[in-house]
């Protein structure tokens, strides 16, 4: 959808971007990709902080250390003590009470499909559909060069988005399975000026297509490990390469774990951010562009962190995560907290909740372009501060294991 462009630039004009979402650990940033030397690239929505398929482990050890970890053990009901009554008519009968009680002593074990290890064992199929709600956004100072100047430098850039995700899985093995995962948005980006009117833009679209595996390469009675590997292709935007390694000790009915996870991004254009694109008041196709980087074509991501899962009783669950990580441009941490329900063996609903705590990004000063009327080409027009940067999502998981 084309919005006015309310913003300017005296001696400059504004040519055509599309916003796209770069990346965090939230994976919920807008931002484009493009070439700062001529036309931009094609539209990019990053998400390249892939936020994989919940795994889980199919420990076959019956150990008792083994418990509530990842399964619920449960035995099976004592039958009823029978009661045999002396025959006769009199009403000297005497009773007898016999303990003819017979014990079984099956156990019946749950498969915790929201645990941070799980996979589908051989032969097993999974699915997780993902629905999220993200928001995005932090404060602009715009700080014009040269003969440039602006109609409002003070602003607020923010993002909305509805996504739905769907990762599934095939246990080729009990250890080794087979993931395929798709992304939907429905996004709304915004420049949300002072005193000039705002400059919106809608964007619904496919953004993530990937393939990937994983190896579950520990599982005893005290540890579990999990190795993954994923290519992910995001749509006009890049190719991305993501290496997760999972670790966890079992404690009681908890796992605590650590993760470590890397990306390697290779951008369709040389530059990355955010951007909106639409129409002067005279018609011209114009744009505004934040760049967090320039002259790049591909980059690395890390993330580090700890978690820690906890069966609450047979039905119920919950799950913590701190992570830290460096983004290219900026470091950020975030937590994430998880609360599950799985009625049966074969499905579970995941509740959660993730937020930015710390960025270092705050302060910092990024560039803003903006392309000629006549060549098209990109110029640059001056530096933007932004501050106040805020992540949030919500979402709620649906898991199935048939």
């Amino acid at each position: 959808m084309k919005k006015q462009i309310s913003l300017f630039m005296i001696g400059f004009t504004l040519f055509a971007i599309t916003p796209v979402l770069a990346a965090t650990n939230l994976g919920t940033r807008a931002g484009s990709s493009v070439d700062l030397t001529g036309q931009p690239a094609v539209r990019e929505r990053t998400q390249v902080n892939y936020e994989k398929y919940e795994t889980r482990t199919s420990s076959k050890t019956y150990d008792q250390k083994d418990g509530k970890n990842l399964y619920y053990t449960q035995p099976a009901d004592r039958s009823e003590v029978y009661k045999q009554y002396a025959s006769g008519t009199d009403s000297s009968a005497t009773v007898r009470t016999t303990r003819a009680e017979t014990y079984t002593s099956e156990l019946k074990r749950k498969y915790y499909l929201a645990h941070p290890f799980f996979q589908p064992l051989e032969g097993k199929f999974g699915s997780v559909t993902d629905l999220s709600y993200s928001m995005s956004s932090y404060d602009v100072l715009l700080k014009p060069i040269g003969d440039g100047s602006v109609s409002d430098a003070n602003g607020k850039w923010d993002m909305s988005q509805f996504s739905i995700k769907e990762d599934f899985s095939y246990g080729i093995t009990d250890r080794i399975a087979l993931i395929a995962m798709l992304k939907y948005d429905i996004s709304k980006y915004k420049f949300d000026w002072e005193t000039a009117p705002d400059d919106e833009m809608d964007d619904n679209d496919l953004s993530v297509l990937g393939l990937g595996a994983q190896w579950r390469f520990v599982d005893n009675d005290d540890w579990i490990a999990t190795l993954s590997g994923y290519y992910q292709y995001q749509k006009d935007i890049s190719n991305n390469f993501i290496l997760d390694l999972k670790a966890g000790y079992k404690v009681g009915s908890s796992t605590i774990y650590g993760l470590a996870r890397t990306w390697f991004v290779d951008f369709d254009g040389n530059s990355y951010g955010n951007g909106i694109e639409g129409e002067t008041a005279e018609g011209t196709k114009a744009s505004l562009f934040l760049a967090y980087d320039t002259d790049v074509n591909t980059v690395f991501y890390f993330e580090g962190g700890l978690g820690i899962f906890s069966v609450l009783d047979e039905d119920w669950t919950l799950n913590f995560e701190a992570i830290l990580g460096n983004y290219d441009w900026h470091n950020q941490a975030s937590l994430k907290a998880a609360i599950g329900w799985q009625p049966n063996d074969w499905m579970a609903l995941n509740l959660y909740a993730k937020t930015s705590v710390y960025d270092s990004a705050n302060g910092k000063d990024l560039t803003f372009w903006g392309t000629d009327f006549d060549t098209g080409v990109f110029t640059h027009m001056g530096n933007a501060s932004i501050d106040n940067i805020s992540e949030t999502s919500v979402g709620l998981q649906a898991i199935f294991l048939f």
